[in-house]
């Protein structure tokens, strides 16, 4: 039985993976920002082992706080699930500065905070996982995505990172990087590049893909110990082409350009 904190556990893949452990018997703390404060169990955790705990990921206190918690109630973790993050995107002269500092300061920044929190703890007890989640968009970068592209792009490299740095303290990093499915993460999508939120919004509304299908390839993952996980076949395909045929996925990435580049401006 492992010790779980999931980030962004309300909704979503975050919801799915905490319950994919659970299911199979691991502790599951779900945190999200959406969460009342402190630590609630019974009724207002449902499926929950161990209750739900309000953290925003952007803010070093709530860390802090989530660690003091863990400390206090397993005194120690066994896998930190980085997951929480926002959507967003826009053509690079639609998008604003903001934008850019926003995605960056929920997707990247979130999980370097995470990460800051609970290394000191991981190194302590020489064990541990710190499992990120990604985009496919970290790995394969379609135009109009460049701020989503960036910041998944820097998680991807960030638990290469951090893989390499605890190995030897016996912890292990692991990136996901799933393509389209369905969720509600562009409910958070904003921007002034409108025209790529109905796309993007479209895809994911679309895709036969469920959360539950992603978390359940997630677990396979880890159990086989695969430090990136891309675990959907869309995703997978996206990533070979661009492996084995760059100058194909270049045509087809640049084809995907034009025809967002005709499209309106916001």
């Amino acid at each position: 039985m492992s010790r779980v904190l999931v980030t962004g556990a309300a909704s979503g893949l975050g919801e799915a993976l905490a319950a994919a452990f659970e299911a199979r018997g691991d502790e599951v703390l779900r945190t999200d920002v959406s969460y009342e404060g402190g630590v609630e169990t019974g009724a207002s955790a449902p499926s929950s082992t161990h209750g739900t705990f309000r953290l925003d990921i952007t803010s070093d206190d709530d860390w802090a706080a989530a660690l003091a918690h863990v400390e206090a109630t397993w005194g120690g973790l066994d896998v930190l699930v980085n997951n929480a993050g926002v959507a967003g995107g826009g053509r690079l002269d639609v998008a604003t500065m903001d934008e850019w500092q926003w995605i960056t300061e929920i997707n990247l920044f979130g999980a370097v905070r995470g990460t800051r929190t609970f290394v000191p703890m991981l190194k302590r007890q020489r064990s541990g996982r710190i499992v990120n989640t990604a985009s496919l968009a970290g790995l394969v970068h379609p135009a109009g995505m460049a701020s989503y592209n960036a910041s998944k792009a820097a998680v991807v490299a960030l638990t290469e990172t951090t893989g390499h740095e605890l190995a030897a303290y016996g912890v292990t990093a692991h990136v996901v990087c799933p393509s389209y499915f369905r969720t509600n993460l562009t409910s958070s999508m904003r921007g002034a590049d409108t025209e790529l939120a109905g796309v993007v919004s479209h895809l994911v509304e679309s895709s036969p893909i469920s959360a539950a299908d992603i978390a359940a390839a997630v677990l396979e993952g880890l159990d086989r110990g695969d430090e990136l996980i891309v675990p959907d076949q869309p995703a997978r395909d996206a990533h070979g082409l661009k492996q084995s045929d760059r100058a194909t996925y270049d045509l087809v990435m640049r084809a995907q350009a034009a025809k967002l580049e005709g499209a309106p401006r916001g």
